[in-house]
């Protein structure tokens, strides 16, 4: 196991001494949640899907548009595609935006049907 030397603000130094035996879980979420943010390039994803996570009613999910800040990086790299001007970071990106919106569609699919099948039954 490694040692460590960190210089920390006094409040900070005194929270993390309460929690010393918890120090090494603590700094691998933060560590986590610290990358999991760096990953801008797949900036919105992650309101589409705990959305779905959270099991919406069909309606819900046929309502269900990308945010504005998810439509303005997928209008960049349509324009970078089109441009011949996608960095691999870009193609890995839009290959998870596909990802993304083929789940989307399947979800949108399954609630056609359910309110479909539910029209029929009442």
């Amino acid at each position: 196991m490694a040692s460590l030397t960190v210089s920390l603000p006094d409040d900070l130094a005194s929270q993390i001494r309460a929690q010393e035996k918890e120090l090494p879980r603590i700094l691998a979420l933060g560590l986590r949640e610290l990358n999991a943010g760096a990953q801008s390039g797949f900036d919105g994803a992650a309101d589409v899907l705990e959305f779905l996570a959270a099991l919406p009613a069909p309606e819900e999910i046929l309502q269900l548009r990308p945010s504005p800040r998810l439509a303005v990086r997928v209008a960049e790299l349509v324009e970078k595609s089109r441009a011949f001007e996608m960095s691999p970071d870009d193609e890995e990106d839009w290959e998870k935006y596909e990802y993304l919106e083929h789940l989307v569609r399947m979800a949108k699919a399954a609630a056609r049907l359910k309110l479909a099948s539910s029209s029929h039954d009442g």
